[in-house]
């Protein structure tokens, strides 16, 4: 399994200089693994406290990268610009074989192409991050 730090290493070195990260994530802080320093990431846990509050912060974002959680889901009924990125052999409702969901038209798909490979869908994100707002 590729370690975390260097897995998303390739989104520290975003070349757009206007782009802000900012977690969503709610995790329990003992099994919560640190994403490297140099993204430079702001967690915002400590404040989302519902779905409510999520949402409110969504609202302000100009981008949402998630994996398939219920935070995609909240993206996506929001009309939110999101990129959500699945694995190999996603749910059934991401179906197969493209790069937009029909349930939620302002989502992009990045999907795994190798089981259990993240490391070409994070470069693709990468990528594409670079280009984004410009």
């Amino acid at each position: 399994m590729v370690q975390l730090d260097r897995l998303l290493a390739p989104l520290a070195d975003v070349s757009n200089q206007s782009i802000q990260l900012f977690s969503l994530q709610k995790q329990d802080a003992a099994t919560y693994t640190a994403p490297p320093r140099e993204l430079n990431l702001i967690g915002l846990a400590p404040l989302l406290t519902d779905f409510h509050e999520t949402a409110a912060v969504m609202s302000s974002m100009d981008l949402i990268i998630t994996i398939d959680t219920s935070t995609a889901h909240l993206a996506g009924g929001l009309g939110r610009p999101t990129w959500t990125l699945l694995p190999f052999s996603p749910d059934w409702r991401w179906q197969l074989d493209r790069e937009d969901s029909p349930w939620y038209p302002t989502m992009r798909l990045f999907r795994q192409s190798k089981e259990d490979d993240w490391t070409d869908v994070i470069a693709r994100v990468a990528d594409e991050l670079s280009a984004f707002g410009k």
